[in-house]
């Protein structure tokens, strides 16, 4: 049994040692607790623990403290995939919802298991979620002065590998800030997140740059083929490279490699792989 998240990039890290501190300890202590969740649980029930958790801290840019769009508004996406079933869910700019990945965990269970936009706030609100507005003062301060940078490349994933040795991976995302509202990026996408019986993905980073090399489905493929996750990783990002791409990705391998690889020395990640290990 292993897991590991990551809290998507963060820029102020490399100035800001007080917050750099606060989210390694936010993820120190969710994959711990996800960890323990993953020992009475499956893959699939613990990324989405994990990436709930991960929404509720206003510290990272997805569900609570999501950043706010070009006309004022915050639009969520996030994204499941089950690798035994090969199975893939998700909603992608819906709004005023708490855990756009518990949405996308119900779907998982429909024959339609991808929705936007409206349809996806209404299946939410169908379904039992209630109303709840993601919009933090900190938030809101930025969208005023047009200050996207801090979280700009933010978002959260995990993956995790349970006793059955089945994998499971979870990204959810608030967007990159001041976007064209209801643009769509990588998160709600097999190019972002993505599983197999080989090896789960999960990505942060410019969504544009990871659907242009379909980076997550890229790297479980080449596992597939025989890769190991290193390898994988390390072969699509030089690929990435040939287009200046800006991403970064946690995964498991089948054997329980665990490995994680980016284009920029701020994302912040931490793995429970028999001892907790915590890095920026």
């Amino acid at each position: 049994m292993k897991v590991i998240i990551h809290g998507g990039f963060f820029s102020e890290s490399a100035t800001n040692q007080e917050t750099k501190k606060a989210k390694q300890q936010a993820l120190s202590d969710i994959v711990i607790q996800a960890n323990e969740y993953l020992k009475h649980h499956t893959a699939v029930e613990t990324v989405v623990y994990a990436v709930s958790l991960l929404e509720d801290n206003e510290l990272f840019n997805a569900g609570l403290g999501s950043q706010i769009q070009s006309d004022g508004k915050v639009r969520l996406s996030a994204s499941l995939m089950d690798g035994k079933s090969q199975c893939f869910s998700g909603v992608i700019n819906i709004e005023n919802v708490k855990n756009p990945i518990q949405v996308a965990e119900k779907l998982l269970r429909y024959e339609d298991r991808v929705l936007s936009g409206a349809g996806a706030g209404d299946f939410a609100s169908k379904n039992g979620f209630g109303y709840f507005n993601p919009v933090t003062i900190q938030r809101q301060l930025e969208y005023e002065a047009k200050l996207a940078d801090a979280g700009r490349k933010g978002t959260v994933g995990c993956v995790a590998l349970d006793a059955d040795g089945n994998i499971a991976a979870a990204t959810s995302t608030g967007g990159k800030g001041f976007e064209i509202p209801s643009r769509v990026s990588d998160s709600a996408t097999v190019a972002g997140n993505f599983a197999s019986q080989f090896a789960g993905i999960s990505c942060t980073g410019v969504g544009e740059d990871i659907v242009n090399v379909a980076l997550a489905a890229r790297i479980v493929t080449r596992v597939t083929d025989g890769f190991s996750l290193k390898d994988a990783c390390d072969k699509s990002f030089a690929e990435l490279k040939q287009i200046d791409g800006f991403a970064g990705v946690i995964g498991i391998a089948a054997n329980g490699e665990l490995y994680h690889t980016d284009s920029h020395p701020y994302m912040v990640w931490a793995a429970f792989d028999g001892s907790l290990q915590v890095f920026n």
